[in-house]
């Protein structure tokens, strides 16, 4: 029996143990929170710092393959790993690119990728994200003349405002036999306030050509990084018509969240897959669907729990998420929503009802 090693054991890889105990695999688990989503589910939770070397290098000894669930993880562990022989997935050499944000945008430009140009630090407008450690809307801010003094003093880059229309993201699979799968275009919708994903919306409510052009994008992305694993690849649909790719995600991501119930094949199915080298499955759509972030209510600090569950229960097409997480706090991912039909209307419908009727507070 292969033991899969992941690193990160938060909602992700929650979700990820939920469809990979439908196979004889063990899942192993490296996390520094001895109360993290997966610590009741793996077959072994190891506390541990998945950014210390030594605790990823002794962590590794004991399974066949290491996968992540979040992507700031010790690369220099993974490299040695690597040399041992160990398959390592993503490839520790598309994290390095992945973890700075300078370097990630080098690699659109310098493979021709389609991304939002650089400006000069004062050449206002501009759109400031620092370099390292940026994650969920954090570490990204809109500069102007009226906020300049605002200008994080880390290390940055600075890009062109995109004129957007749409965001948009893409997941794509690659198995280590190089076999690709690409999923529907999905359209994201976030929240202002916390600068995080509101719901999404699969597949996107975009013209075929546009869908074409955004998965030939996304795959082109994947094939350059030349790494197995699933990649969110998400992007601006301008005004104009053109796309940009943002960031890429070298993992699951929560613009696949509709995959557990939208899609013939899970995101978290096609991870199992890419880990184990197992033909890719199908990421078709079977339905519409609709994904909304259960996050924690402003002014809510403490033991979490769910106001308004029973009211969209009776949802037609209704699956709740919850991620595990004992204390909730404004703006944290306490869990989803997610809602089928077979229609646009549908899934908004009940989106709009869970949107009214649900609250994280504490209690």
């Amino acid at each position: 029996m292969k033991k899969i090693g992941i690193l990160g054991g938060g909602q992700l890889g929650r979700m990820f143990i939920q469809n990979a105990l439908n196979y004889p695999v063990e899942i192993h688990i490296l996390d520094p929170n001895p109360e993290a989503p997966c610590s009741k589910i793996a077959h072994r939770f190891v506390v541990g710092d998945f950014n210390n070397e030594l605790d990823v290098l002794n962590f590794a000894k004991n399974v066949d393959i290491v996968g992540i669930e979040i992507e700031h993880v010790n690369l220099s562990a993974l490299k040695k790993l690597k040399k041992l022989g160990k398959t390592i997935i993503p490839d520790p050499e598309v994290l390095e690119i992945i973890q700075d944000k300078g370097i990630q945008k080098d690699f659109y430009l310098n493979h021709d990728i389609a991304t939002a140009p650089l400006k000069d630090k004062n050449n206002l407008p501009n759109v400031q994200k620092l370099k390292k450690g940026g994650y969920d809307g954090k570490g990204v801010q809109l500069l102007s003349a009226e906020n300049f003094e605002n200008c994080w003093g880390e290390d940055s880059i600075f890009e062109e405002q995109a004129d957007i229309l749409m965001e948009l993201a893409v997941l794509v699979a690659q198995n280590q036999s190089g076999e690709t799968a690409v999923y529907p275009v999905v359209e994201q919708v976030f929240n202002p306030e916390y600068n995080l994903l509101d719901y999404l919306i699969s597949p996107a409510r975009i013209d075929e050509e546009t869908a074409q052009q955004a998965k030939d994008l996304a795959l082109k992305v994947v094939k350059k990084l030349n790494s197995p694993g699933i990649f969110a690849i998400e992007l601006f649909l301008n005004h104009d018509g053109s796309l940009w790719v943002n960031e890429t995600a070298p993992r699951v991501h929560n613009s696949g969240h509709t995959t557990i119930e939208g899609n013939f094949c899970s995101q978290f199915d096609m991870m199992l897959r890419t880990l184990l080298d197992f033909p890719l499955g199908n990421p078709e759509a079977k339905l519409k669907s609709a994904m909304f972030n259960l996050i924690g209510a402003s002014g809510y600090t403490g033991k979490a729990k769910i106001q308004g569950l029973e009211k969209i229960l009776n949802l037609p097409g209704h699956s709740l998420h919850w991620y595990g997480k004992k204390m909730t706090k404004p703006g944290r991912k306490m869990g989803h929503s997610t809602v089928v039909a077979q229609d646009w209307d549908g899934v908004i419908q009940q989106i709009e009802t869970i949107k009214k009727e649900v609250k994280i507070i504490s209690e």
